[in-house]
């Protein structure tokens, strides 16, 4: 009996994932919330067909030498640049994600981030928690969204559906994006397109929900900054390098911002050769005007058996040789 192709699995699953593909394929699996080690992950890849990979992963010319038995390397996210796709064509592996189930809750948290940054969620929490509390004071104003003006940097899958979640606010929705949405879109979203200098002069609230690429990179830069309201508020649920978070935070500590919610970060975007180590203990320490989410923008559960579900069928799909479902580039036969 012909052995089993192997299949890396680098992060903990559902159960529900590994009963699609163990018939199937032999799973190496982590069924640890840690990540592996690259190193680790390096080792374990070396004899397998399959690798489902995840936001921590990387994959380069020097791993796909090393790895000569792979044939697919199926995402489970969206965002894509830790992984070389033009390096994974030129040695005939797929690579395959999943574009759009991480949207809608995406969008979701974005609304929830803006809200709890500018409605001082947070600190009222801790008000209570330390036992200070004992009526209504006047304390704790924040900044509403009826009347507003918020400007949605990036305008695909992720930046309509957070339009579409803010449109019953009474604000003024703007977007700044290199390509036009047709009239009819814009009309249903409340949206009105803006050059991005316009948009960050503009906005009383900022969201950033483009991809990262060489002109995104730190967009969202001091310069950028500068232009904004005093007191604008910053969420960013999108890539964390689009903003350069030492500039957010010499903002906070000069009140150009009032506030920046985040869910991602710098240091996360393992293709940069520069990438920080860590978040800035400058920007950490802003604990009454930032709001922080441990990258959870697709954790919800029954969205994350749904994403999981499509990186495992795409193996599958792959291992009998047939083009994966979610396929960014081309293999051939």
């Amino acid at each position: 009996m012909a052995e089993r192709p192997i299949t890396v699995i680098t992060h903990r699953v559902f159960p529900e994932t590994v009963a699609i593909l163990q018939d199937w394929t032999e799973l190496r699996l982590n069924e640890g919330e840690a990540s592996w080690p690259a190193d680790e992950v390096h080792r374990l890849c070396r004899d397998a067909s399959a690798m489902m990979a995840f936001m921590p992963d990387s994959v380069n010319e020097a791993f796909l030498a090393d790895c000569p038995n792979l044939k697919i390397v199926a995402c489970a996210l969206k965002g894509y640049d830790n992984f070389n796709v033009e390096a994974c064509t030129r040695r005939g592996v797929w690579i395959t994600i999943v574009d759009d189930l991480l949207t809608i809750p995406t969008a979701e948290l974005a609304v929830g981030l803006l809200i709890g940054i500018a409605r001082h969620v947070m600190a009222g929490d801790r008000f209570i928690r330390s036992g200070a509390f004992e009526a209504w004071r006047p304390s704790l104003y924040g900044m509403g969204l009826s009347g507003r003006t918020v400007g949605i940097v990036g305008m695909g899958k992720v930046g309509q559906a957070i339009a579409q979640r803010l449109r019953g606010f009474d604000a003024e929705l703007i977007y700044a994006d290199t390509q036009a949405l047709d009239p009819v879109t814009a009309a249903s979203l409340q949206l009105t397109h803006a050059g991005f200098e316009e948009l960050i002069c503009r906005s009383d609230y900022t969201i950033i929900a483009t991809p990262l690429n060489s002109e995104t990179l730190h967009l969202i830069d001091a310069g950028a900054i500068r232009m904004m309201k005093p007191g604008a508020i910053l969420v960013n649920p999108g890539r964390g390098s689009v903003v350069d978070e030492e500039a957010v935070a010499t903002a906070l500590s000069d009140s150009q911002l009032a506030g920046y919610a985040a869910d991602v970060f710098e240091f996360e975007d393992w293709a940069r050769p520069d990438r920080p180590r860590s978040i800035p203990k400058r920007l950490l320490d802003q604990t009454e005007r930032t709001l922080f989410t441990p990258h959870i923008g697709s954790a919800v559960v029954d969205v994350r058996k749904a994403i999981e579900a499509e990186a495992a069928t795409s193996i599958l799909e792959a291992l009998r040789g047939d083009r994966p479902s979610g396929a960014i580039n081309d293999v051939g036969s």
